[in-house]
């Protein structure tokens, strides 16, 4: 399953709130980060009052053939200083490492029983399950469960970060099959959609509308169909469209402001260089947008 197509929303949700204006480490909403999305290591999660997060569920529905194919790809950013060059460490504050990995399955396989996978992901594990029931006809209901199974010893919350998966989502993508909209589906399907429970993370439709062969499993809330703003010039870890106002602030920084944000972050690095060099036009194209007109409600006679 090629999901090139959805890569720039994925991306978005991958680095939703990596780093948050005023861009710095030392910015006091940067000291604690994800506060959506990780995983903790299993052993440090169940020991904390009240427990962690450590894993998260999907269950959606798909009406599929058979022989219909299954592709689910694991992402998340990973916190692992070992991984950075000395020079993008400033103070506690290390880069996020993208790992991800993918599986696929034949739908018969799964059908009326679970199958595990073990996950080797950098240098951190995570084990998926996988589960299909036939509910009526050609209508399936998929369960995938992913949990952070990383042996790691952790006594605080930084520590157990390095072995996080952080910003953690699913991309699924189905051959030979339709996914169901979890948001609004079609009345026949509408009990059976209420009967799905989710944890974590929700299933909503990605890719160009209409079309219903992939589902993004977001920690963020979101609608079918997401799309990044096409004004948009580049990520600024926020998925709200202040664009303009992010801009204007970035610019305002005062020179040793900017120096911190250079040096801490190759992306807060490339975002500063961006917004300093960008056209007055494109600035222009921030300033307000109109997506689309519909009537709210039809008025008797009209």
């Amino acid at each position: 399953m090629n999901f090139e197509a959805v890569q720039k929303i994925a991306n978005a949700v991958l680095y939703e709130g990596y780093m948050l204006y005023p861009y710095r480490p030392s910015s006091t909403k940067n000291r604690q980060r994800w506060n959506f999305g990780t995983l903790y290591p299993q052993r440090f999660a169940e020991a904390q009052q009240p427990p962690e997060a450590f894993w998260l569920r999907v269950e959606c529905l798909v009406d599929a053939s058979l022989d219909a194919r299954l592709t689910v790809r694991v992402r998340f950013l990973h916190l692992d200083p070992n991984q950075m060059p000395q020079a993008t460490k400033a103070g506690n504050w290390v880069e996020g490492v993208e790992r991800d990995a993918d599986t696929e399955h034949g739908i018969c396989d799964l059908l009326g029983k679970s199958c595990a996978v073990n996950l080797l992901l950098g240098s951190l594990m995570g084990q998926m399950t996988l589960s299909a029931k036939a509910i009526d006809g050609s209508l399936i209901k998929l369960g995938i469960e992913l949990a952070n199974v990383t042996p790691a010893e952790s006594a605080t919350r930084e520590d157990a970060l390095r072995y996080a998966f952080s910003s953690a989502h699913l991309l699924v993508g189905i051959e030979g099959g339709r996914f169901i909209s979890m948001l609004d589906p079609p009345d026949q399907f509408q009990q059976h959609a209420n009967e799905c429970h989710n944890v974590g993370v929700y299933p909503v439709l990605v890719g160009e509308p209409g079309s219903r062969d992939k589902m993004l499993c977001s920690p963020i809330i979101l609608y079918d169909y997401p799309q990044v703003a096409p004004e948009s010039a580049g990520d600024f870890f926020d998925g709200t469209e202040m664009d303009e106002m992010l801009s204007l602030r970035v610019l305002t920084m005062t020179d040793e402001e900017k120096a911190e944000m250079k040096s801490a972050d190759a992306r807060s690095r490339r975002l500063l260089e961006r917004t300093e060099t960008l056209p007055a036009e494109h600035m222009m194209k921030l300033h307000g947008a109109i997506r689309g007109l519909r009537r709210v409600r039809q008025q008797e006679g009209e």
